[in-house]
């Protein structure tokens, strides 16, 4: 593993941040699997000192389900979906009520969105919400975020909400993301378990290896463990900012972190970054079907940074509409990029293998000549390995 330059400056590197996402954990959030009131009023005391230093904050929260599982006097997260949904409804009013009264205290509003991943694939409902969130920034309230628990189903479901935390950084051209969790930072092992484990306080590019070991580090009461906190930090780091995981329970943590301290681990943002819409292609929109493609249309993806023509099409998985997001796979399957398209599944079964002259005549109209154009293809091969994508 490359060794990291450590004598980067947080202090200097955080200076200019404006706008930050901070993402907050069940593990941060909850005491006996209820909601722990002393870290929503410390959290809620530093946002609002974040706030009179005129930095826009963000706040993308957990602990619907742990609150509602301590109301409801459950003991073990619920496996079904109608279950984990009907907990939320339960608890997301005692979550939204604790972070009303803690930051009242300091006289600060907040607001609530619900999100699922359903608003954020269409690209119209994405920009509202967007819209929706600057308008509560610029009338100086603090938007908190947290998935729609109570309508997700595993096909809009985001998964968890580091997730969810890297869409938003995206979706609001944030600065830096933070996720505040149970434990320091990224380990090279699960520091709960082995004595010897020692932080990285600084990654300058992920590699699959880190990836792999913190696969090994689970979550508590939430869904996503250091693995999902981790991805969440690549998203952003591919959209040119920084992230930061450290632990929540320490106390004033997010003082520490923009005081510059030397807390958690720090990830830099890449130098081969995706502009907003196609991080949102990526990273955002659920692929609907995949296109197998041969190997002249894979290199002249890869090397040349064509778009995708009907002639390097071999074969046609799913249905899926005009716009929709598909995945293409080379011959062997292995994953190359993500794009939309500009035809139905049906129409490019018809043109598959054809020159882009012969478009018309065999479907009787024509859209364009590309069946993915270039700027609405992002390449993932690399990108999903830990390695420096090939944009």
């Amino acid at each position: 593993m490359n060794q990291p330059d450590l004598t980067i400056s947080r202090k200097e590197l955080l200076k200019p941040i404006k706008r930050v996402v901070v993402k907050v954990g069940s593990g941060v959030l909850t005491a006996n699997s209820g909601l722990n009131k002393r870290m929503i009023h410390e959290l809620s005391h530093d946002i609002s000192n974040l706030k009179e230093l005129g930095i826009e904050v963000i706040l993308v929260s957990s602990g619907a389900i742990a609150s509602g599982m301590k109301k409801i006097g459950i003991p073990k997260r619920p496996r079904s979906i109608s279950e984990q949904q009907a907990i939320a409804s339960v608890g997301q009013s005692s979550l939204m009520m604790a972070y009303e009264k803690a930051f009242g205290r300091f006289g600060q509003k907040v607001a609530q969105i619900l999100i699922t991943r359903d608003d954020l694939n269409h690209r119209r409902r994405y920009l509202n919400a967007r819209n929706t969130i600057f308008t509560l920034l610029s009338w100086q309230i603090i938007p908190i975020i947290n998935e729609n628990d109570t309508v997700a189903v595993d096909e809009i479901k985001f998964g968890d909400n580091d997730n969810l935390s890297a869409m938003v950084t995206n979706l609001t051209q944030a600065h830096l993301l933070v996720s505040l969790t149970d434990i320091d930072g990224l380990f090279d092992k699960d520091p709960r378990v082995h004595k010897d484990a020692l932080l990285i306080p600084l990654v300058e590019r992920l590699t699959r290896e880190m990836i792999n070991y913190a696969g090994l580090i689970p979550g508590f009461l939430g869904t996503g463990g250091m693995a999902s906190k981790i991805q969440a930090a690549r998203k952003a780091t591919l959209r040119g900012v920084p992230a930061i995981i450290a632990n929540g329970r320490k106390r004033h943590i997010l003082t520490k972190i923009f005081d510059g301290q030397e807390v958690g681990t720090l990830f830099l943002p890449q130098k081969a970054t995706l502009r907003c819409r196609k991080h949102w292609i990526a990273f955002t929109k659920s692929p609907k079907g995949e296109i197998i493609i041969d190997k002249g249309a894979v290199d002249a993806i890869l090397k040349k940074g064509k778009s995708l023509l009907p002639s390097g099409i071999r074969e046609v998985r799913g249905r899926f509409g005009q716009g929709d997001s598909v995945v293409l796979l080379d011959e062997k399957k292995r994953e190359l990029a993500i794009g939309l398209v500009n035809y139905h599944s049906d129409d490019i079964q018809k043109i598959k293998g054809a020159k882009s002259k012969e478009i018309e005549t065999l479907l009787g109209h024509k859209h364009d000549d590309e069946v993915i154009h270039r700027d609405n293809l992002v390449v993932t091969r690399g990108m999903n390995e830990g390695e420096e994508a090939c944009l």
